[in-house]
């Protein structure tokens, strides 16, 4: 049996660092090889179907410093990519940006909320419905998460279900329930290592941490374990037979 074949869909501008450093953090905790992980960049353009297709998963990732609602005119393009990933049921895991991004091409609302800016970690609690799903229904009821955003989905999609909130931010993850597309505003592709190193780049986020340092930053940073369970649990899920 060959192994799967990923694509990656990003949002970054040429030379950002957090590009390669997001395929290699996608690879490790998918526990692949980064060639097994096709790249396209949004900001480009549309990926073909050709390359959709050919995709057993599609994961959409992080912005470096693009926001769905300060747009642009590459963004109109890349929720209709969105839409036609829920159209054909395209197994899909959006996550940060990408949660943002698949909420709004598929009727939700995203507003830009500093004072419900998350950046470091955070705890997030399942909903019932999270606590039944067949990919979340593993984790703890309650757990800790990777976190970098000051946009906020206040509204989900019609079709779609919520899996988990946090004291701050209630939409949290959620699912369309029927299809294999999952969706959480939080890193589950990050461990603490690449957590910091996110902050690094992104230094304007640090007194959302609050903290005044990096290192007083890195040193109260704890790893996200179950957070890190969640994709290999799609994976099995919406991979199986």
């Amino acid at each position: 049996m060959r192994d799967p074949h990923y694509l990656l869909l990003q949002v970054r501008n040429p030379g950002d660092t957090m590009a390669i450093q997001e395929v290699h953090s996608f690879a490790r905790s998918l526990g692949c090889a980064a060639s097994s992980i096709e790249v396209f960049d949004l900001l480009s353009g549309t990926p073909s179907k050709v390359a959709i297709n050919r995709a057993d998963v599609v994961f959409l990732g992080g912005s470096g410093e693009y926001s769905v609602v300060t747009g642009g005119s590459w963004l109109a393009r890349a929720l209709d990519t969105m839409g036609e990933l829920y159209h054909v049921g395209q197994p899909t895991f959006a996550s940060c940006w990408g949660f943002q991004a698949m909420a709004m091409a598929l009727g939700g609302q995203v507003v830009t909320d500093r004072e419900r800016a998350e950046v470091g970690t955070a705890w997030v609690e399942l909903t019932s419905e999270g606590e039944a799903d067949p990919v979340f229904g593993k984790l703890a009821k309650r757990f800790q998460v990777p976190v970098g955003h000051e946009d906020i989905v206040t509204v989900l999609p019609s079709s779609a279900q919520l899996l988990a909130s946090s004291s701050l931010v209630k939409n949290q993850a959620f699912v369309f329930p029927g299809k294999p597309i999952y969706a959480t505003q939080f890193h589950p592709e990050l461990n603490r290592t690449d957590l910091v190193a996110r902050l690094k780049k992104y230094t304007g986020y640090l007194p959302l941490t609050g903290h005044k340092t990096i290192q007083e930053f890195e040193e109260n940073t704890p790893e996200t374990p179950e957070s890190e369970s969640i994709l290999p649990l799609f994976i099995k899920e919406v991979l199986k037979g």
